[in-house]
């Protein structure tokens, strides 16, 4: 079965961090250069936060927003969900509906290893059934189905 682990390891990509200090501006400029729609937030050397375009949308129509002057660290979501490394991908999309959330940080040993987004999920989980019925449909071929009725005429 398909797990989150074997997710992280074909993505084959790191979190992406940036200190909380760090201005809005070098958040976006971060992710723009990166293609990511999601920043992990760290403080004191550890991960404190996520910081995502909706969270920048949000807060741009707040009066005085300065994305230039106004810290990520003051505008990023606090509270974190994870699951364990070993966790299944049907598992995974349960817990982003459930919780109404689009990224889920992967723990192993007490430890973030990676962050999955309910895109990463959705579209691993898709290429797995893709891969499923491509493997059935290998074991029942069109064949089979000729050779079956051939047998069942001739009885």
């Amino acid at each position: 079965m398909y797990r989150a682990m074997d997710l992280l390891e074909e993505k084959r990509r790191e979190m992406i961090l940036i200190s909380a200090d760090k201005t809005v501006t070098e958040a976006v400029k971060v992710m723009v250069d990166n293609n990511i729609g999601a920043i992990v937030v760290e403080e004191a050397g550890r991960i404190a936060g996520i910081w995502t375009e909706r969270d920048f949308l949000r807060n741009s129509l707040r009066p005085g927003f300065d994305p230039t002057r106004t810290p990520v660290g003051e505008l990023m979501t606090r509270k974190l969900h994870s699951a364990p490394h070993d966790i299944s991908l049907d598992r995974l999309q349960e817990m982003y509906l459930g919780l109404f959330v689009r990224h889920i940080f992967i723990k192993k040993n007490d430890r973030f290893i990676g962050l999955l987004s309910i895109g990463d999920v959705l579209r691993a989980s898709l290429l797995e059934k893709d891969r499923r019925i491509r493997e059935l449909n290998e074991i029942v071929s069109w064949d089979y189905y000729e050779d079956w009725k051939w047998e069942k005429r001739n009885r």
